[in-house]
């Protein structure tokens, strides 16, 4: 069921329009078969970048979309409602273009953010360790200074599109303490970079999760991004958006699961009657829907501040917090309306199920997002 949305402009709506037109077409006929396969989807993100998919919240300068963050926000939630793995990535492209286009020089945004942007290349986050998740600061992998540049050495964990992408976006220890991380851009292929095999996750099966290992891999001065030991800021800066994009997912992924229930109760009968008309299960059905609607509305307030100027943070852990709790409510509770079907992998509500839990987790879970809104309400 598409959306009935409200968008700013007639580009914008144009722009959903042809993101259901592509993901209709590209995404929804080759998800079962990848998901349950666990493999790679070969073809689909070029084909999103063909269509200006992966670059909306950039400027055009740089081939990016120029598009207000509550329009790509939207777009990735209509990418989730048909693959929740492939609008992770997207995501998460995203967040790994954000601090060259933010806190890169002027030659380095001319020199890779057009390929970055282009939607010839696929980039990847890599902040998170195994002992450093939700506590960036605890970063161990280290950036030793050497005559024009750097030596890193130590390893990297949870990177989605690991081993895949064309790019990283990495944070290393370059000194002490909270002001001792710097960023990096980190071209594929270069010595000494390797990665673990894709870790065998719950969902989100076509897209892999790696390690990746640095061992003595010498990074010249001109990919550092930003200021030495100015890092945790760029990591910080980018979250906020990392998290509203994993909230848009979230959304994309308890619609569909609604429309599934919605469409199943609206054909199985029982007692003579259709489910949906049994009261009980459409009061399930209405608690669903308000589920769906009030994430969307929590990400989307959440967006406009941020186009606005206007400080976000707070709201950003509220969106990814209402909506990843939502999409796990909804997909569960559209298990239940399957009933004992709802558990086999005969439908997609059992994929939703499973792809949900992860949504509250990545990008700082939801005890983070709580720990954050609670620091926010003691500085009003």
């Amino acid at each position: 069921m598409s959306v009935d949305r409200l968008l700013p402009t007639d580009e914008a709506r144009e722009l959903i329009e042809l993101t259901r037109a592509v993901a209709d077409k590209t995404l929804d006929p080759i998800v079962d078969q990848h998901e349950s396969a666990e493999t790679y989807p070969d073809g689909v993100f070029p084909a999103l970048g063909a269509a200006g998919l992966l670059s909306l919240p950039f400027p055009s300068k740089w081939g990016g979309g120029e598009q207000p963050y509550e329009v790509y926000l939207q777009v990735l939630e209509e990418l989730a409602a048909r693959w929740a793995a492939v609008a992770v990535a997207v995501s998460v492209h995203s967040l790994a273009c954000h601090p060259m286009a933010m806190y890169g020089t002027e030659a380095q945004r001319q020199r890779w953010m057009p390929d970055m942007l282009g939607g010839h290349m696929v980039g990847a986050y890599s902040l998170s360790e195994a002992d450093a998740g939700s506590d960036p600061a605890a970063l161990s992998c280290k950036a030793a200074r050497v005559e024009g540049g750097y030596r890193i050495n130590g390893s990297k964990a949870w990177i989605t599109h690991g081993g895949v992408a064309d790019f990283y976006t990495l944070f290393a220890r370059t000194g002490e303490g909270t002001r001792g991380i710097s960023c990096f851009h980190i071209p594929a292929g270069i010595d000494g970079l390797s990665f673990g095999r894709p870790e065998e996750k719950m969902g989100l099966h076509a897209v892999p999760t790696t390690t990746a290992h640095y061992d003595d891999v010498f990074v010249p001065d001109e990919l550092r991004i930003g200021n030495e030991g100015q890092g945790l800021a760029i990591a910080f800066s980018a979250l906020d958006g990392g998290r509203l994009g994993i909230a848009a997912v979230a959304t994309g992924l308890a619609q569909a699961a609604l429309d599934e229930a919605v469409r199943y109760a609206g054909e199985r009968k029982t007692f003579g009657r259709r489910i949906i008309e049994h009261q009980g299960l459409g009061f399930l059905l209405a608690d669903m829907a308000a589920g769906v609607i009030s994430a969307r509305a929590t990400y989307l307030d959440a967006a406009r501040r941020r186009d606005a100027g206007r400080p976000y943070s707070a709201q950003a852990s509220v969106a990814k917090l209402v909506a990843t709790d939502a999409a796990m409510k909804v997909s569960t509770d559209a298990v239940q309306v399957f009933g004992g079907a709802g558990y086999t992998r005969d439908y997609r509500v059992e994929r939703y199920m499973r792809e949900a839990k992860i949504t509250q987790i990545f990008e700082g879970t939801n005890q983070i997002q709580r720990l954050v809104i609670a620091r926010a309400l003691e500085s009003t």
